[in-house]
């Protein structure tokens, strides 16, 4: 069977991906060993959140799916940074970084991954053009300069013009092809969350940096008629591990401490998961009629909301590209690779640098990072380019 794109992965990247394309009238194959979890509540549910930057936007239309997930989504207007690196856990330095700043729009939006599937999924039922095989895995992948030629677990061959490898940091197709990595370990873990709050959060995210890496809570819409946050929770791995053990009131107290109490007492409103954090870059985002994209070609630190977001700039680079550009050709993926590579390397670099300075235990560095947040805000012409550069536009 011959199709334009075999997308190897079915999680949020590889899904995005194969709307994005489905939708520009391609035929497209989809495969992921594991059916998407599109409950909040069911076993496997992805508990974290994704907050589409601005650039996000104009792809996710592309895609068809943005009117279903606009009315599920938080919109982020404000981004808060504290500092609580001083001997007790309180704020004592904090910044807030205005969207009005910069742009008439908000930062981003805010969604949670399970959710984000399910509309996906939805999506994909509307295109007669794209082929979604949940609980089928590629097993083999073969090259040439004409096609690429995949097996499958359940027996069948697909031809593809170009095969997008969005299956993950152990990327088979990216291991099957030869590209090495390049790996950071930190010693850390993150929890995913849900939580409600008293004290609304008014589109406020929060970052807060004292040891172990940054908590921080994004807001979501009101869960049970209380005000709701999706957290991310880095720490060192045996503590992370410990965290996650704790009875539901033991963990709550502390995670309220760890906030400040700046919402008042945090209550889980989710189950809790538990992710191991690396950075890792492919050394290439491409071969022979194949693009690696999303954690297949780049993973970092959940810091900034750069992940899926570098996710959704690899897929608008192969799709412009596809336009001018045979698919699936020489020319067209070393352009990819050329462009993504480097953008992606500096991002990664400037991701790794903040979540070691915010596992710092080191008294001078804590001072440091305190009057550094400081003097960025401070700065308006810094702070609105640092802005802008972590949204990705100019």
């Amino acid at each position: 069977m011959t199709t334009d794109i075999f997308i190897s992965g079915g999680g949020v990247a590889g899904l995005i991906a194969a709307c994005l394309f489905g939708s520009q009238g391609l035929n497209v194959t989809c495969v992921d060993p594991a059916p998407p979890v599109t409950e909040r509540d069911a076993d496997g549910a992805d508990l974290r959140s994704t907050a589409f930057l601005q650039p996000a936007i104009p792809v996710l239309e592309l895609t068809g799916v943005w009117h279903r997930l606009a009315p599920h989504a938080m919109p982020l207007h404000t981004m808060r940074i504290v500092d609580a690196g001083g001997d007790a856990a309180l704020p004592r330095a904090t910044r807030d970084f205005d969207a009005t700043d910069i742009s008439e729009m908000p930062f981003g939006w805010n969604l949670p991954n399970w959710l984000i599937r399910r509309e996906l999924v939805a999506r994909l039922a509307e295109l007669p053009n794209v082929e979604f095989l949940p609980g089928t895995a590629c097993t083999k992948i073969f090259t040439r300069s004409a096609s690429a030629k995949v097996w499958l677990s359940d027996g069948t061959i697909r031809n593809a013009q170009l095969v997008i490898a969005a299956d993950g940091r152990n990327s088979l197709i990216r291991d099957n092809i030869g590209i090495d990595v390049k790996t950071t370990r930190y010693g850390q873990k993150a929890l995913a969350f849900a939580v409600t709050h008293p004290i609304p959060h008014n589109n406020v995210s929060t970052e807060i940096h004292r040891t172990g890496g940054p908590f921080t809570l994004v807001p979501l819409p009101d869960f049970d008629g209380k005000p709701s946050s999706a957290v991310v929770w880095m720490e060192k791995g045996p503590e992370a591990a410990r965290l996650h053990a704790l009875p539901e009131d033991a963990f709550n107290a502390e995670m309220s401490e760890r906030s400040c109490h700046l919402f008042g007492p945090l209550t889980l409103a989710s189950k809790r998961g538990l992710w191991p954090i690396i950075a890792q870059v492919a050394e290439r985002f491409s071969a022979e009629r194949v693009a690696l994209i999303a954690e297949a070609a780049h993973v970092a630190p959940p810091i900034g909301a750069q992940g899926l977001n570098m996710s959704l700039s690899d897929l608008s680079e192969l799709l412009e590209l596809s336009k001018t550009l045979p698919l699936g050709s020489k020319d067209m993926l070393g352009a990819y690779d050329k462009k993504r590579r480097f953008a992606v390397r500096a991002r990664v670099a400037g991701i790794d640098l903040l979540n070691r300075t915010s596992m710092s235990q080191a008294a001078w560095i804590k001072d440091l990072r305190s009057a550094g947040i400081g003097a960025i805000h401070d700065a308006a012409p810094i702070r609105k380019s640092l802005m802008k550069l972590g949204l990705g536009t100019r």
